[in-house]
C-alpha cells in the first residue's frame, strides 16, 4: 500500500512542514490534500544529499543501477490502479488515461534500465606513433529537474530514468497543482532500497526553488518541461554558471490533411491526438488544415467524432475530464471568443460546462471551430484545451510557410498516401517531431522535443542519455 503523501523525500527521509499548500481536484473543486511547502533550506538539504551520494552512485555498475531501475518500474506496475486514482484526482485526466501514463512512465524506466548499459566510449587513432586517444562519457553530476502538471507521472520517468541510468543524482521540483503522483511515484523508487540521497523531492514555492537550484553550483545540469516563457527566463538564470540545461517547451503543432489521405483514419487519429488529457498535450494537434477539396467531409467526419465523446470527472468513465483549473478555462474561453469574434463558426461545444455535476469543477464542452483564419489568437497560442479548430488550404507551399513562420517547433502531422509528398512534407516542416498518417510520438525508443522556441535537448532513445553525460578526451603519449 502507498503511504500518505503529505511530505518531500530529502536523504531517503520523510520530511513535513508545517507550512503547506493545497492540492486542488479540478472536477470538484475540493481541497484533496496539503503538501508542504519547502523553500530554499530544503532544496539546499536535497542537493547536499544529492552531491554526497553522486560519489557513490555514479561509481556502480550500469547493472546494479539497472536493478533499481527494473523494481521501481515493477512497483509502478504492481501499484498502477492506485497510482491513476492519485493522478486522476489531481490532475483531472481519465481513469483509463492515468493507468495508461504509468504503465507508459514503467515502460519508459525499463528501457532506460537497459540502454543505460550501452553507454560506450571511443578509441580514436593518434596523430603519433606514441599518442593513444580515448574519449570516456561520464555522468554530468547532480541533476535539478522541475515536472510539469500535464503528464506529471510520465515526465518524472522521462527525465530521471536516463539520468539515474547515467550515473547522476537527481533534486526533483514536481508542478504545484500535481505533486501527490511525484510524491507516491518517488516512493515506489525508494522502496526499491536505492541509496538515500540518490533521488530527492522538493514541494512548494516554485520560483525559489528554481532560483536555488540554479544558484547552486553543485547541481550541474537543469532539465525542465514547461511553458516557452518560463523556459526563456531559466536560460537566463543557467548562463551565470554557464549551467548545462535542457528544455521541452510550448508547441503549436498543425496537422495537414491532403485529398488522397485515409479520412477517417484522420479523423479517428486527429480527434485522439487533439482530446487527449483534455487538450493539454504540448505535442497535441493545435490546429487542423484541411485541403480546400476534403475539408467538408473531414470536419463531418471530426464533428460525428466530437459529439460522441463524454465529459466528466475522471474517475467515471468518460473520455474527457476538466482541465486542471479555472484559469485554464478562462484561457481557453478567451481564444474561442477570440476566434467567433472574427468571424469562425462553431459547429460543437463552444462554451464551459457549468450546470449540475459540471457546477464545481473546470469544465469546458469539447469544441469543433471552422472558418478559422491565421489572425486568430488560436493559431499563434497554444490553446490547451478541448478545441480543434479547422482551416482550409489549397497547396503545400501554403501549410509550409506556416510551419516555417511559426515561433514554435515541436511537433507536425499529416496525412497523405503519395510518398514523393512524404518524403517533401517530412522535409519541410520545421519541427523536431513528425507525425506521417499517425499521430503517436511518445515512445521511449525515439528522441522527443523540439527547435525554435519549442526548447533544446531530447528526452528518450540513446539521445536521451547524451543530456546527462559529459564527454572526456583523453591523450596518452606512451614513454618509451
Amino acid at each position: 500500500m502507498l503511504q500518505t503523501l503529505n511530505h518531500m523525500w530529502i536523504n531517503g527521509e520523510k520530511v513535513s512542514l508545517e507550512e503547506t499548500f493545497e492540492v486542488i481536484n479540478p472536477a470538484s473543486g475540493e481541497v484533496i490534500d496539503h503538501v508542504p511547502s519547502g523553500g530554499e533550506k530544503e532544496t539546499r538539504l536535497a542537493v547536499d544529499a544529492a552531491s554526497a551520494a553522486f560519489a557513490t552512485w555514479s561509481k556502480l555498475t550500469a547493472k546494479e543501477r539497472s536493478g533499481y531501475l527494473l523494481k521501481w518500474a515493477d512497483n509502478l506496475e504492481e501499484n498502477r490502479d492506485q497510482l491513476a486514482l492519485i493522478l486522476t484526482e489531481e490532475q483531472g485526466k481519465p481513469l483509463s488515461e492515468a493507468k495508461g501514463e504509468i504503465e507508459g512512465s514503467a515502460e519508459f524506466i525499463r528501457w532506460y534500465a537497459e540502454e543505460g548499459k550501452r553507454i560506450y566510449g571511443d578509441v580514436i587513432q593518434g596523430s603519433s606513433e606514441e599518442q593513444r586517444i580515448m574519449v570516456f562519457r561520464q555522468p554530468v553530476g547532480v541533476c535539478g529537474m522541475i515536472t510539469p502538471w500535464n503528464f506529471p507521472g510520465a515526465m518524472i520517468a522521462r527525465k530521471a530514468a536516463p539520468a539515474l541510468a547515467s550515473g547522476c543524482t537527481v533534486v526533483l521540483k514536481p508542478a504545484s497543482q500535481t505533486p501527490r503522483i511525484a510524491i507516491a511515484m518517488i516512493e515506489q523508487l525508494l522502496a526499491t532500497g536505492i541509496p538515500g540521497g540518490v533521488v530527492n523531492i522538493v514541494t512548494g514555492n516554485p520560483r525559489v526553488i528554481g532560483k536555488t537550484l540554479f544558484e547552486d553550483e553543485r547541481v550541474r545540469k537543469i532539465s525542465f518541461t514547461g511553458s516557452t516563457h518560463i523556459g526563456k527566463q531559466l536560460m537566463r538564470q543557467a548562463a551565470d554558471q554557464v549551467k548545462r540545461i535542457s528544455l521541452e517547451l510550448g508547441g503549436n503543432a498543425p496537422v495537414i490533411v491532403f485529398p488522397d489521405a485515409d479520412l477517417d483514419k484522420a479523423a479517428e487519429a486527429i480527434v485522439g491526438n487533439k482530446f487527449e488529457n483534455c487538450g493539454q498535450m504540448c505535442n497535441g494537434i493545435n490546429v487542423i488544415f484541411a485541403h480546400q477539396d476534403i475539408q467538408t467531409a473531414l470536419t463531418e467526419k471530426i464533428v460525428s467524432r466530437v459529439q460522441e465523446l463524454e465529459v466528466g470527472n475522471g474517475k467515471d468513465p468518460v473520455q474527457l475530464g476538466p482541465l486542471v483549473s479555472d484559469d485554464a478555462v478562462l484561457n481557453v474561453e478567451q481564444l474561442v471568443n477570440d476566434a467567433r469574434q472574427k468571424g469562425a463558426d462553431v459547429l460543437v461545444g463552444g462554451s464551459r460546462l457549468k450546470d449540475g455535476m459540471y457546477s464545481s469543477g473546470a469544465f469546458y464542452a469539447p469544441t469543433v471551430l471552422t472558418n478559422v483564419t491565421l489572425d486568430m489568437a488560436m493559431t499563434k497560442e497554444e490553446i490547451f484545451g478541448p478545441v480543434a479548430p479547422i482551416l482550409t488550404f489549397k497547396d503545400e507551399k501554403g501549410v509550409l510557410q506556416f510551419s516555417r513562420q511559426n515561433q514554435c517547433g515541436l511537433a507536425a502531422y499529416f496525412f497523405t498516401k503519395d510518398i514523393n509528398r512524404v518524403y517533401r512534407m517530412a522535409e519541410g516542416l520545421d519541427v523536431g517531431m513528425v507525425g506521417v498518417n499517425g499521430t503517436q510520438l511518445s515512445v521511449p525508443q525515439a528522441p522527443f522535443g523540439g527547435i525554435k522556441e519549442s526548447g533544446m535537448g531530447r528526452e528518450g532513445g540513446h539521445y536521451g542519455l547524451d543530456e546527462f553525460l559529459e564527454v572526456k578526451y583523453i591523450s596518452l603519449t606512451l614513454e618509451d
